[in-house]
């Protein structure tokens, strides 16, 4: 009897705890939340894979009017290109299925938002746009922040497959698709030669049948050194006539398992890895290679520019200097991956010179979702600024208006196709990123990636309504929407004022590249992974000297940028120590000198993120509680981060500016001996 009166008193607690309940989220439904009761009738043009999961989107989420007729159509339309499509009041029209499955996204995120009555044509920006995760075959991440990898590890060498892996699979691919992600590259760049075996490819295969029906080709990167590695050649040299046909065996072996399989990603002589030069050989040659091995499937290369070797030569100069001479001479299916900066994802970094520089090889751009260098997943800080800022940057190749933009989408040239890349975020953690708040990057990159003309303040309003609040408005929710959007937006340049102002860079700790590092230096390594390689601070100024004076970076860029970043005067003061060792005493725009602007910048980055804090703490109560107070904890952790970046980096500094920091400033609370015990610890991070 007892035990039934509590099982009673269990069901009424539920029930009067129900709607609680329901709201629980635990952010695993990404921008991609609740269905809708609402019917709707959809015919569309017979039944395929992916034409059933354009049907099946509509008729799970229509918000528009009730008992509506709508019809999806193949169209001629020549205002259409490609993948792209046009809404209707009542129709989807495109001249492919994938057209029609992203019209569908599209028109249900125009409901969701409460934008009606849209009558337009949408075309891609890039033909291709591919995350690439860096997910090795043990399961772990290179750089991943979210657990480990969706695709590989755990048992059997991470060959086998259950039910739930086919599901994780599936619901991965239906978000790439709702903002326009076509492509997967599988694995690290780093990548294991043990990719290519016939273990590995059948379970390439059978990831690639649940990423199909949603339009998601799959790539691999693959080790130069395969043949040797695997195919138990003696050598990989690009013109072995053996090495040739290795690669063209294995690339038939691959599309009679996959055949949309969409090519080879490549990082080849960086870093140690094996390539082309170790036989005395060109990146053209290897590429190439490749190239022909798949250009009867119509697969792709992508070869990644992200070259430098140990020299005494400025390590931002080396891709440019290494690849410029190649121009005109890589096959028509290869295409060079280009980091967005010279150096390395860096909080702020000027465009790689790649970008303007290439006029008969296309480029893509490579960025980096997951936060390498800006605090992993515990950091707030949304990325679509960065990459919109780097888009929208001038080349002057042809003259004003050759954005990054406009040198990589096929604006200024004509190219047989166009791609972008976004290094993954993505894990096996619940929420898919580690924080809330990194879920925007990887919706950023494909809202971006799809029109690369899009406004970060309209794609942060986008994911915040979708991930957050209900389709239909409520009094709180334009508060909440207003505030978060706000934050999102100056979380950038609130990282950069913590970490890096005024172009400083990559004076991260050893190793794990979160907190600050500045005093960092080994003679038993290369100099270029120092911190005070970057730096140079002493007794006269700070920064590194690119000038025509100095490593003469600045005239891998086109007029009039070149003259603009060489001058002291003129260079843009957020690349001002990229480009110039300026003396402590310099004055900026703001009348302060050098070494106290630094310190204003520092401390205005850490009272920025604590406004974060108060922000979101009056929140509380707006959204559900788990995901509240999840980030309400990670903006506590990046409070404390940003007062030890400030401290570190101040009080390092200090011993060459001998200046006493501004007393208008917080006081550091930290002393350097310790910070330097702290960021050495791998717990730190």
């Amino acid at each position: 009897m007892k035990a039934h009166i509590n099982k009673l008193i269990i069901i009424a607690l539920l029930v009067l705890g129900g709607s609680t309940l329901l709201k629980a989220e635990d952010g695993q439904a990404l921008w991609l939340r609740g269905n809708s009761n609402i019917k709707v009738t959809v015919s569309g043009p017979g039944h395929s894979p992916v034409v059933d999961v354009a049907i099946a989107e509509l008729k799970r989420g229509w918000r528009g009017k009730p008992d509506m007729v709508l019809n999806l159509r193949i169209s001629d339309n020549p205002a259409i290109k490609g993948d792209g499509f046009q809404l209707e009041e009542s129709a989807i029209s495109a001249r492919t299925e994938l057209g029609l499955l992203y019209g569908a996204y599209e028109l249900l995120r125009s409901q969701y938002l409460g934008v009606t009555n849209r009558r337009f044509v949408s075309n891609p920006s890039y033909s291709r746009r591919i995350l690439n995760h860096w997910d090795n075959l043990d399961g772990s991440i290179e750089r991943g922040y979210a657990g480990r990898s969706i695709f590989w590890g755990e048992k059997e060498n991470g060959l086998s497959i259950t039910e739930q892996d086919k599901e994780k699979w599936t619901a991965y691919a239906r978000a790439n698709a709702s903002i326009g992600i076509n492509g997967s590259v599988l694995n690290n760049v780093n990548a294991s030669a043990k990719i290519l075996s016939k273990p590995y490819l059948e379970k390439v295969r059978a990831i690639a049948e649940r990423l199909r029906p949603y339009g998601i080709k799959t790539y691999l990167s693959v080790n130069f050194s395969s043949p040797v590695l695997i195919g138990k050649l003696k050598k990989a040299d690009p013109l072995d006539p053996q090495v040739q046909q290795w690669w063209k065996d294995k690339v038939k072996e691959i599309y009679a398992l996959i055949p949309d399989f969409g090519g080879f990603l490549v990082k080849a002589n960086s870093e140690g890895q094996p390539g082309p030069q170790d036989y005395g050989r060109t990146h053209v040659d290897g590429a190439n290679m490749m190239a022909d091995a798949l250009e009867p499937f119509g697969g792709i290369v992508m070869w990644r520019a992200f070259v430098y070797n140990p020299s005494p030569e400025d390590r931002t100069k080396q891709a440019y200097k290494e690849f410029l001479p190649l121009d005109g001479a890589f096959r028509k299916n290869v295409i060079l991956q280009v980091k967005n900066g010279p150096l390395d994802f860096q909080p702020r970094e000027p465009f790689s010179p790649l970008f303007g520089g290439m006029t008969k090889t296309p480029v893509m751009p490579e960025f980096q979702i997951t936060q390498e260098y800006l605090g992993g997943s515990k950091q707030l800080v949304f990325l679509s600024t960065l990459w919109e800022e780097c888009l929208n940057s001038d080349t002057y190749q042809y003259g004003k208006g050759s954005t990054v933009a406009a040198c990589t989408d096929g604006s200024l040239s004509k190219t047989d196709f166009t791609a972008i890349a976004g290094v993954a975020n993505i894990g096996n953690d619940v929420n898919w990123t580690g924080h809330t708040f990194a879920q925007a990057n990887w919706y950023a990159f494909g809202r971006l990636a799809w029109n690369n003309k899009l406004e970060s303040k309209v794609i942060a309003a986008e994911w915040i309504k979708q991930t957050f609040l209900d389709s239909k408005e409520k009094k709180t929710d334009a508060k909440f929407a207003k505030t978060v959007q706000g934050m999102m937006m100056e979380s950038r340049d609130a990282a950069v004022d913590y970490m890096m102002p005024l172009g400083l860079h990559h004076i991260f700790a050893e190793g794990h590249h979160y907190g600050p590092a500045p005093w960092f230096s080994n003679d038993k390594i290369r100099a270029d992974w120092t911190s005070v390689y970057y730096h140079k601070a002493d007794e006269q100024g700070i920064g590194f000297d690119r000038t025509r004076n100095g490593s003469d970076a600045v005239d891998q860029y086109h007029e009039p940028l070149s003259s603009t970043f060489n001058n002291l005067s003129s260079c843009p003061e957020m690349y001002l120590l990229w480009f110039h060792h300026v003396p402590w005493s310099y004055r900026l725009k703001s009348g302060n000198d050098l070494w106290t602007e630094l310190c204003i910048r520092y401390d205005r980055g850490v009272n920025k993120v604590r406004s974060f804090q108060k922000d979101w703490d009056r929140m509380d109560g707006a959204i559900d509680k788990e995901r509240f107070q999840e980030v309400q904890s990670k903006l506590r952790t990046q409070s404390r981060d940003a007062q030890i970046w400030k401290d570190a980096c101040l009080l390092y500094f200090q011993q060459f500016s001998k200046r006493e920091i501004p007393f208008d400033i917080e006081r550091p609370v930290h002393d350097l001996q310790s910070l330097k015990e702290l960021t050495k610890s791998r717990d730190y991070n």
